[in-house]
């Protein structure tokens, strides 16, 4: 990935070290997968999961004090909690479908059912992939770690200028994007 390598001793400058210190263990990810499902309260936690209600509440607990989760009072029964994804939990559900992608294709015979499918046309979604500020994807060759001063400079010495970067649901034409990283 470049000329430059990360300090891999260096735990504190680098994002993934720090996300594995929060959801780095295996209940973790299964309370973020039973939330992206549907799952609020901690009984039903319990029950989905089949896990020990003492471990359950230490991991509730983890994600809330990261932020992950927040605590509410239950609509109808303000005596409750719920457990409700925030906007920084919600932000992990390209990394959580990234995995679960990767298990299914790598693990023992997953067949996926319920099969997870784009909203608007029920049709199973692609693999997530590393896209670029304007939608192209990119492969492992494609990538290069820079100093912060030398963002945009080129190796030949020119500097790019960032176009409008892609956003959340903005449409990317997928089979362009290939074609143009083939013969790029």
């Amino acid at each position: 990935m470049g000329d430059i390598r990360e300090s891999l001793r260096d735990l504190i400058e680098c994002g993934l070290p720090q996300a594995l210190e929060v959801m780095g263990e295996r209940w973790s990810f299964m309370i973020l997968r039973a939330s992206f499902n549907g799952v609020y309260h901690f009984e039903e936690f319990l029950s989905e999961l089949g896990i020990a209600r003492n471990i359950l509440s230490n991991r509730l607990a983890k994600l809330v004090e990261h932020g992950i989760l927040k605590r509410e009072p239950c609509a109808d029964d303000r005596r409750k909690i719920e457990y409700r994804l925030t906007e920084k939990g919600l932000d992990l559900l390209p990394a959580m479908i990234a995995l679960r992608q990767w298990g299914q294709k790598y693990g023992a015979e997953v067949v996926e059912d319920p099969v997870l499918v784009d909203e608007i046309d029920r049709l199973p979604i692609g693999p997530v992939s590393i896209l670029s500020h304007d939608g192209r994807i990119m492969g492992p060759k494609d990538l290069a770690l820079v100093k912060r001063e030398n963002i945009g400079l080129r190796t030949d010495g020119t500097r790019a200028i960032a176009g409008d970067a892609i956003g959340r649901g903005d449409v990317v034409d997928l089979e362009s994007a290939k074609r143009r990283a083939a013969a790029g």
